[in-house]
């Protein structure tokens, strides 16, 4: 059965999750639908995408599917990641893509709100990136992800906590563009998306990947990345993710 919905129409491509079972955790089998949605979609010249669940659950995805995660002693976020294939794919597409948020967004889910251009919620979104629970070492270019969008501050209040930022709030801070009620969220976020296809599709082209580049900007000399890169495997090689993955999978809290 396939794990994700797609339609086309008025020149905006629709991808809607639909693996409700598992909460719309991010596969490897779901990210490659995708990844292959997003190549048809620029084929046809999609001129805005708008990212979605299919189903009206509580949960909008659960992140990253942690079946799938190594359980100790590998990177468990390397380049090659299918998530960070994806990541990659949202911000290098030609067109903007809206996040229409029904529901709460965990982990490495999070990260993909935070790859789209645009963000609308209703009222029962909630944003929470969830390494901490894990003992799980984040990737250098997913913190930068987060601090070209958020204040310092409300990033590391996130990491550390791995707690849940309301609708509300997640107006407030910049997670989310607007929070509308959710019998007005489709409408608004496909209202967004057809404004798009009244304007310059170079123009944008060009200004979202101008805006990609100069955010992703930060120099790093080699010596100071490996030293971040050490910090990592030292997490990932130590007790706690061990301990977080392990606690996960057997549905206890964890023991760090």
């Amino acid at each position: 059965m396939p794990l994700i919905k797609t339609a086309f129409a008025e020149s905006i491509g629709t991808i809607a999750f639909d693996r409700d079972a598992k909460r719309n955790a991010l596969s490897a089998g779901l990210i490659a639908e995708t990844l292959a949605a997003l190549d048809e979609f620029k084929a046809k010249r999609a001129r805005a995408i708008v990212l979605r669940s299919a189903g009206t659950g509580k949960v909008w995805s659960a992140g990253h599917d942690i079946d799938e995660l190594p359980k100790a002693d590998v990177d468990p976020l390397p380049y090659s990641d299918p998530l960070e294939q994806l990541l990659r794919a949202v911000k290098a597409f030609p067109a903007p893509v809206i996040a229409m948020v029904r529901g709460s967004v965990w982990g490495g889910a999070c990260d993909l709100v935070m790859a789209c251009d645009l963000v609308y919620g209703d009222e029962t979104c909630a944003f929470a990136i969830t390494p901490a629970k894990l003992g799980l070492p984040y990737n250098v270019g997913g913190f930068l992800n987060f601090m070209s969008r958020l204040p310092l501050n409300v990033v590391k209040e996130m990491f550390f906590s791995a707690d849940p930022i309301s609708a509300d709030r997640a107006e407030r801070v910049g997670i989310v563009n607007r929070i509308v009620g959710a019998t007005e969220l489709e409408q608004t976020v496909y209202g967004m998306a057809r404004t798009f296809t009244t304007r310059s599709a170079a123009s944008i082209a060009t200004s979202k990947e101008s805006i990609r580049v100069l955010s992703e900007s930060a120099p790093i000399n080699p010596t100071t990345f490996e030293y971040l890169h050490g910090l990592r495997r030292d997490v990932y090689f130590g007790p706690d993710y061990h301990e977080g993955t392990a606690a996960f999978l057997e549905k206890r809290p964890p023991k760090f």
